[in-house]
């Protein structure tokens, strides 16, 4: 049954029809590797990349440029709503340009690109989409009618994001670096502006997720100075404090933002209790990864040469060497679907995906 209601989500998908049970028949998301779903495929010269094996061999049976070994948490949300998985902007727009999509999707559409930060300058090198360029793709598809005002307002939306600028900030660099509250918070200004920016165009059912414990990574065994048997407390600190920022932002949305309701899904809490109660969730190894090499299988990325892989990914929190499993990313999906509010707030994303909002568009 599963594999017919899959086959008919797919369907959808293509047809661009809307078979949710929900009234919420699109998900756009923004963000980084997390969401990603393979627009750094379609990217020249970049270089975080996922589009090669083992990468989705649990559940697509092949490489999809989703940086896990099967689904990512859009696409458990997607599911569970009733809707067809989002494909990449990029691969959209393309799709569009040659003629072989007559328009773009109607069940919503992934900007997120991998490696990318809330800082415009983060892993700038390996030419990923910022931020500020993802809410540019999507300003440009709303403002020129290519996606329906009516259809944004009912959709999710959907941000995670700022994994990379912390890791980052721990990365030696010749360059000098601002105190860490300051880098936190130029980071939160970049969301705020973020979150603005998508109201205006018409978002009203806003989702910021918080990072997870970076500090936890198998790849921080590339970072000199980071302890191996332990997450590396310096980096949680930031991460906890970005997370407070994003809470905040939540907090004062409805008063900001009227028609707008915002949820914030408290990843770092949902990881932590996977980590401190691995077997009530099925987890045999919360600390290194399933595929990789090295110190914490962290210091060399899944499917390079050299790689070596698991026989179970299921029993591992993480897949590869920053990437949780597709078991993993169930599991934090079935929590911010139906959750408490110690996991999401003010509500889950079932009770948001029935609210009927007015749209207090123009």
């Amino acid at each position: 049954m599963e594999n017919l209601f899959l086959t008919l989500l797919f369907l959808a998908s293509t047809l661009c029809v809307s078979v949710s049970p929900y009234n919420i028949p699109a998900i756009f998301s923004f963000g980084d590797s997390i969401f990603d779903a393979g627009n750094n495929h379609f990217i020249k010269n970049c270089t975080a990349q996922a589009d090669f094996p083992p990468y989705g061999s649990s559940f697509f049976h092949h490489p999809t440029g989703r940086f896990t070994n099967g689904r990512t948490v859009v696409d458990f949300i997607s599911q569970f709503i009733g809707i067809g998985f989002q494909i990449p902007y990029l691969e959209a727009k393309i799709a569009v340009m040659k003629g072989s999509r007559k328009s773009y999707p109607h069940n919503g559409i992934n900007f997120a690109s991998a490696g990318s930060g809330v800082l415009r300058g983060t892993n700038k090198e390996e030419r990923v989409i910022p931020l500020q360029d993802q809410l540019q793709q999507f300003r440009t598809l709303v403002e020129q009618n290519l996606i329906d005002r009516n259809l944004v307002q009912k959709s999710f939306f959907f941000f995670e994001a700022g994994s990379n600028d912390i890791f980052n900030y721990f990365v030696p660099s010749n360059t000098p670096k601002p105190d860490p509250h300051a880098y936190v918070r130029a980071m939160l200004v970049e969301v705020e502006t973020f979150v603005d920016q998508i109201y205006k165009l018409g978002a009203r059912k806003i989702a910021l997720f918080s990072l997870g414990p970076v500090g936890c990574v198998p790849a921080r065994a590339l970072l000199p100075g980071a302890p191996n048997d332990r997450c590396y407390g310096k980096m949680n600190v930031m991460v906890k404090e970005y997370n407070r920022g994003l809470e905040s932002l939540v907090k004062h949305m409805h008063i900001q933002y009227p028609h707008a309701i915002g949820v914030y899904g408290a990843i770092y809490n949902i990881v932590q209790k996977f980590r401190a109660i691995p077997t009530r969730y099925r987890f045999s190894d919360v600390g290194n990864a399933c595929c990789g090499d090295g110190t914490l299988g962290g210091m060399l990325q899944c499917g390079k040469k050299g790689y070596k892989i698991c026989s179970n990914p299921n029993v591992f929190f993480f897949w590869d060497f920053f990437h949780p499993s597709e078991h993993a990313y169930k599991l934090v999906s079935k929590a911010l679907w139906g959750g408490r509010k110690s996991r999401i707030r003010p509500f889950n994303l079932k009770t948001l995906a029935n609210i009927t909002l007015h749209s207090g568009l123009g």
